[in-house]
């Protein structure tokens, strides 16, 4: 859903967070029963909408009654428990009420993705179609990534203790959707403020997979890999796998070189 972000040039990438940066952000989290949308449901839900210019503007929250048992390990990471949402109201009294949020402003979460699979099976049990387009998404981790490529974690309770955050509790819907806010808030404030060349610089030091450094060259992860190594671009090799990632500068040069190759080929054949 986010490749397009991802695997677009660091020139689109710093247009985009800057129009972004002008945006109502509506971000929101949701605790769950589980971690796949088929299988679990939503037993908590916080939006917050703001702006850079000026603050929180509005915060709502709710406990749902998902009518299915929450597992004690959730109880455990989240501190809700099954008396807990007992008491509170049912899916779909809660998801009418939140429709008109979500569908206004940026939508904005710390790894999007889990959050919106989530709201559209929580609005497919209702029979309700939610999309947003791509263009008002924004994805609080792949931000961090591209702004803040050093850090050794980039999750949210990571970067609450990193930036001390006045966060007090992590994983309920509340602090961290306020913790996203602050996040978002202090990035794009330097997207908004930073000079073309200081943020293009931060840009080129982000890491990518291979699969994303194959998508900005064009190339199938294969050849993508032996056109890097062709042209001595070294990877790091993380994780139990040695899995290799690239630095996003080396890989936009190489695709500058490759367009340039290109257009010479071209005139050549005239």
């Amino acid at each position: 859903m986010f490749l397009e972000f991802i695997t677009v040039l660091s020139t689109d990438l710093l247009f985009f967070y800057r129009q972004v940066s002008h945006q109502v952000l509506t971000v929101v989290d949701v605790e769950t029963t589980g971690h796949h949308p088929n299988s679990s449901r939503v037993i908590e839900i916080s939006v917050l909408q703001a702006t850079l210019e000026s603050g929180i503007h509005h915060q709502q929250t709710h406990l749902i009654n998902p009518q299915v048992s929450v597992p004690p390990s959730i109880t455990q990471f989240t501190g809700i428990s099954q008396e807990m949402v007992a008491q509170a109201p049912l899916a779909a009294d809660v998801w009418q009420d939140y429709l008109p949020l979500l569908n206004t402003g940026t939508l904005t979460a710390h790894n999007l993705s889990f959050d919106y699979g989530f709201l559209q099976s929580e609005f497919r049990h209702l029979d309700i179609g939610f999309t947003r387009p791509i263009s008002e998404q924004l994805c609080t981790v792949i931000l961090a990534r591209l702004m803040l490529p050093d850090l050794p974690s980039r999750s949210l309770p990571n970067l609450v203790k990193h930036f001390d955050f006045p966060i007090a509790t992590s994983h309920r819907a509340e602090a961290d959707t306020l913790a996203c806010w602050l996040l978002a808030k202090l990035l794009l404030t330097e997207i908004q403020t930073e000079s073309d060349e200081t943020l293009l610089d931060r840009f080129a030091k982000q890491w990518l997979s291979l699969r994303d450094a194959a998508a900005i060259l064009g190339f199938s992860t294969q050849q993508a890999r032996a056109a890097l190594k062709r042209s001595h671009v070294k990877p790091r090799l993380v994780g139990q796998y040695r899995t290799p990632q690239y630095q996003r500068g080396e890989v936009e040069q190489l695709f500058r070189e490759s367009q340039s190759s290109n257009q010479l080929s071209l005139l050549q054949d005239f």
